[in-house]
């Protein structure tokens, strides 16, 4: 079961990392917004669409396996070559100012909200990255193992997201940390599409 929380903490990090509209849109709420708290409407409207994502694309995927046990197969082959695509894409994505940011004022509650849905759920990104990574990657475990890769993956959104409004408090501006953020995140999704191999060899 350890290990299990463990690949799923480091699968979701791995994903969550790379700085795009939803990241960068929480960061910029958080340095903006006068108080922290006023930061909070964004943190968890945003954690709370990636735990939707997250149950949908486990219990999704799962129920099409349990119908279909080949689809297994299927989908853990498309889920290493994607996780390699993504990879390669972060590696070499190089940020620039996200309108994200430009538009990010001390925007009321009801505003904060409406756009954190818009970039998180109507993102193809963050779709494809919950149904064709987590997703997939949680087919390699069986029933208390798969409750604690879930688990870990929507602790980590929860934890990220608060973290990302404490660090644009904070700094106020991430700059060139964004390039090396991408770079360790694309070496996490590297290495997982390695474990993903291993679990589709052992079946």
């Amino acid at each position: 079961m350890l290990s299990a929380f463990l690949h799923g903490y480091l699968l979701s990090f791995g994903l969550i990392l790379p700085l795009g509209p939803q990241n960068v849109f929480v960061f910029s709420q958080g340095a903006t917004q006068p108080k922290l708290r006023r930061a909070l409407p964004v943190v968890l409207t945003a954690a709370l669409a990636d735990t939707t994502l997250i149950l949908v694309a486990v219990l999704g995927v799962s129920a099409v396996v349990l119908t279909l046990p080949w689809v297994k197969l299927v989908l853990g082959v498309f889920g290493v070559c994607f996780l390699i695509y993504i990879g390669w894409v972060t590696w070499r994505t190089e940020m620039h100012e996200d309108d994200a940011t430009k538009l990010s004022q001390q925007w009321p509650a009801r505003r904060q909200i409406i756009f954190t849905l818009s970039v998180s759920l109507l993102n193809p990104h963050a779709i494809l990255d919950t149904i064709g990574v987590i997703g997939t990657s949680s087919l390699a475990y069986p029933g208390t193992d798969r409750v604690a890769f879930t688990l870990a993956c929507i602790l980590n959104s929860w934890a990220w997201f608060w973290l990302l409004a404490v660090a644009g408090k904070s700094l106020g501006s991430m700059g060139a940390v964004r390039k090396w953020l991408n770079r360790v995140s694309a070496v996490i999704i590297w290495i997982s599409a390695v474990y993903l191999v291993y679990n589709l060899m052992r079946m």
